[in-house]
């Protein structure tokens, strides 16, 4: 089988091909496809990109609950803004929304309630901002939705960046509303 497959090779190179060389039309043609490359994976790949940013943001909110997911387990600290420092409620959006978004936010969770626009309770995306009454008044503490109900906060003073349930009765009892952050700085800014 082997000598045949060496046979068979080598019709690729018998004189018929070497008349057709000397033919002009075929060689430009050769030229031309010795030129040209072909990759058809990354000609799909290129395209499934361009079609993904025609339907979708360049940039979404999903990458700011990402960002906060990546920093579960750092301590709580009140006014800490970094996982070097620890987080309180408003220092962990702040960062996350800096770090995703290239977003400057306001520090306190009740200025936060002010930005993007309203989303009601059954329209929540991953990455909007929820908002609790947790101090006896409103948006006195915010996280971040991550779908199914759970968002991703940082409590109190002795605990840490973690993922709850939005159904439990202390959080259902306290639940305020939620935001959603536009991409653009100029709009993120601004109250609807």
């Amino acid at each position: 089988m082997l000598v045949s497959t060496v046979a068979l090779a080598g019709c690729a190179t018998n004189s018929q091909n070497q008349q057709a060389d000397s033919n002009p039309a075929r060689t430009a043609r050769d030229h031309y496809l010795a030129q040209t490359q072909s990759d058809p994976l990354g000609a799909y790949l290129t395209n499934r990109e361009q079609e993904y940013a025609r339907s979708a943001a360049p940039q979404t909110t999903t990458t700011l609950a990402s960002t906060a997911l990546s920093v579960l387990g750092i301590k709580y600290r009140y006014g800490g803004e970094t996982p070097d420092t620890g987080f309180d409620c408003s220092g962990l959006v702040i960062y996350a929304a800096e770090k995703s978004l290239g977003l400057k936010l306001p520090r306190k969770s009740s200025e936060l309630a002010r930005l993007g626009t309203s989303v009601k309770r059954n329209e929540l995306k991953k990455g909007d901002l929820v908002f609790f009454n947790t101090r006896g008044r409103r948006f006195s503490h915010v996280g971040i939705y991550l779908g199914d109900r759970k968002f991703v906060h940082a409590p109190r003073t002795g605990s840490v960046v973690r993922i709850e349930s939005m159904d439990i009765a202390y959080w259902q009892k306290r639940y305020n509303g939620a935001r959603r952050l536009a991409i653009n700085t100029s709009q993120a800014l601004t109250a609807n």
